[in-house]
Formats: structure tokens, C-alpha cells, sequence
């Protein structure tokens, strides 16, 4: 797990700050359900105009702490600010904060106007102001045609708009997402990741998505935070968590990847079969290695030093399409998935290769 200092200087958060003051700083938050701690010390910032996605499997505690910024829960330790002020112990009616919900929770006896008008209704905007508001939400989230629709005539992409709109026209600072996508079908979800992704762009509005989706995650953040039973294991931008995993558990929860275990001494990593050099301390080690990191030795094969060659006996290949999952066996025994460009069987024994510095050393 990262400790709170180590995230509040992720790299991916200075870059994005740049020495700006975050427009959220969640600091040291710790919550309970009775003997149950569900969050730990969890230090994290979101800058403006961020998309920051948390990320975790049930039970990590990622919608309990979207509900502790939105006011709908109350911390047992700990501070929350948006722009430098105190937000924890406002209501959630006086935070420049709005929830889009995973059933999206449109009235079902309101039109689409209504629906969307309901949050000005409520906070006694001028009646004069509010149709100019609403057509401009729904104008944003592409459902202009729509006021007059009853929730039960749309879509589930189309009531997910609404559920939007209905957020956005209260102008936030910050916009919550808790799995609002989960709903829709392989498709229209892929295709509302990229209308969502492109909407956030276009308002400017800062967003924190929860998701238990990896590939969900990847598509749309600046960075993701990825929740571990209630505490952070890694801060970062998709590309880096992804190729610089910290932890073990980071490598194998961010798509497929090889963990070999073994040693180093003297700079050289010894996993069996495996040997190379690397920068490590001397004793047990742990290394990430991503299956599409790994080649087949062929004429176009590098032959460099800092490449590791071994031979595999290949138990199955697997077509994905543009690529094969190979599931190789080693000498020693040991398991190497490897991604290859597809190609037609291949031959049951093949020669290896991938670059040591490919193998990334993580926490295991």
C-alpha cells in the first residue's frame, strides 16, 4: 500500500496541479461501519478540470468515500477541501458537488424538462432562468429533442444522459460519477465512455468516476486511483500504472501480467528459468512482466545483451483477433503468457524474448 505522502506527491498529481492549488484535497479519511473499517487513512487530490477515476473490486471502499465528499456520509477522521476551504462538515446541499448515480434516480412522473429542472426548482433559481438552463444541459448532453419525454419512454444511454444533464445544470465545481455506466449494455457503454469523456472535456468540470471496470478506467482518466480494501495502492496516470506498476497487486488487476518471484544478488534477478541483470537491493524479489512485452525469437530477433532469450513448450493458444495468448511451460515448470501479433498455429516448442528492462520490480 502507498502511504498519504507518497500520494500527495504522485507524480501524475504534481504534473497535473503544477504547483496549483487542487480544487479537492481529501486528507488522512478514515471511515467505519461499526467494527468494520471500510476506509484507511486515504490521502488523495483531484485538480481542476481532472477526470480521476477510483478504482477498486467490491468492498474496496470506493463508493463510501465518493459519499464522504458528496455529504452523504460523515467521516470518522480526517479533512476533505475544495479550493483550499473546509468541505466535510457542510451539507451535502451547500457543496458545489453533484452525484450522477449507477440507476441514475429520475422522477419517473416528471418529464425530461422537469426531471433536469428539479435541482434549480429546489434551490429556488429565478423562474426566468431556469428553461435557458435546462435546454443548455440537455443541448450538452445531446437530448434537446427530448423535454417532453417520460423517463420510462427513453433508453438506458438516454436516461443516462438525463441523469447528467439533471447534474450538470446546477453548475458544480465537481461531478461524481458512481458507476453510471454499468447498466448499459458492452456497446452503448463503450460508446458513452467516449461521449463521457469528450462532455468533460467540453464543460471543463472536474469529474471523480467510480468504477470497478479496469478497462472502464483506462479509457477515460487523466489518473486513476486504485483502492485496495480501503486503502491506496497506486496513484497514477493510466499509461504509468499500467507499465510502472508499484505493487503486485496493481500489476495483476490492470490487465494480464506475468509475476515471477525469485531473488537478486549480486544485480543479477535469478526466477528459474529466467536470469538477468537488474538494479535491485539483494533478496527475495518480485517482477511484472506483460505478456506483450515477450516475443517470438525469429530472423528479426534482436540478439542484444540486455534481451532475455528461453525456450517454452506452448500448451494452448488462445485467438483474440489482432492477437494470440499463448500459455507457454518452462524447463523449470513455470507458466509464461506471452501476446503475440495473430499468426496461425504455431510450433509446439519456440524460443522467447523480452527486455530486462520490461521485467518491472514491484512491492509483492
Amino acid at each position: 500500500m502507498i502511504s498519504p505522502a507518497q500520494t500527495a506527491t504522485d507524480s501524475g498529481t504534481a504534473e497535473k496541479t503544477g504547483g496549483v492549488e487542487p480544487l479537492l484535497s481529501i486528507r488522512s479519511i478514515a471511515k467505519r461501519f461499526g467494527s468494520t473499517a471500510v476506509l484507511h487513512d486515504v490521502s488523495l487530490q483531484v485538480a481542476q478540470g481532472e477526470l480521476l477515476t477510483v478504482l477498486g473490486e467490491s468492498g474496496s471502499g470506493k463508493t463510501t468515500l465518493l459519499r464522504l465528499i458528496a455529504g452523504f456520509e460523515q467521516a470518522d477522521g480526517g479533512e476533505i477541501f475544495m479550493e483550499g476551504e473546509r468541505l466535510d462538515p457542510l451539507p451535502p446541499y451547500r457543496r458545489r458537488v453533484n452525484t450522477v448515480f449507477q440507476h441514475y434516480a429520475l422522477f419517473p412522473h416528471l418529464s425530461v424538462f422537469e426531471n433536469v429542472a428539479y435541482g434549480l426548482r429546489v434551490r429556488k433559481v429565478a423562474r426566468t432562468e431556469i428553461p435557458q438552463r435546462v435546454e443548455k444541459a440537455l443541448a450538452l448532453v445531446k437530448m434537446s429533442e427530448y423535454t417532453r419525454r417520460a423517463p420510462s419512454q427513453l433508453s438506458g444511454g438516454q436516461q443516462q444522459r438525463i441523469a447528467l444533464a439533471r447534474a450538470l445544470v446546477n453548475q458544480p465545481k465537481l461531478l461524481l460519477l458512481d458507476e453510471p455506466l454499468s447498466a448499459l449494455d458492452a456497446n452503448l457503454r463503450r460508446q458513452m465512455q467516449l461521449e463521457l469523456k469528450s462532455l468533460q472535456r467540453e464543460v471543463g468540470i472536474s469529474f471523480v468516476f467510480v468504477t470497478h471496470d479496469q478497462e472502464e478506467a483506462m479509457a477515460l482518466s487523466d489518473r486513476i486511483a486504485l483502492l485496495r480494501s480501503g486503502e491506496l495502492e497506486q496513484v497514477a496516470t493510466p499509461r504509468e500504472i499500467y507499465s510502472r506498476p508499484a505493487t503486485a497487486y496493481t500489476a495483476r488487476f490492470i490487465g494480464q501480467t506475468n509475476l515471477m518471484r525469485g531473488r537478486i544478488t549480486n544485480g543479477v534477478a535469478d526466477c528459474g528459468t529466467l536470469k538477468w541483470r537488474c538494479s535491485g537491493p539483494d533478496g527475495p524479489a518480485t517482477f511484472s512482466l506483460r505478456p506483450e512485452s515477450i516475443r517470438l525469437c525469429d530472423a528479426g530477433s534482436s540478439g542484444k545483451a540486455d534481451f532475455v532469450r528461453f525456450r517454452a513448450v506452448i500448451r494452448s493458444q488462445t485467438f483474440g483477433g489482432a492477437t494470440d495468448l499463448l500459455e507457454t511451460a518452462c524447463p523449470d515448470g513455470g507458466v509464461v503468457l506471452v501476446r503475440i501479433a495473430s499468426r496461425g498455429n504455431i510450433q509446439r516448442d519456440c524460443e522467447f524474448e523480452f527486455c530486462a528492462d520490461d521485467a518491472i520490480l514491484v512491492r509483492g
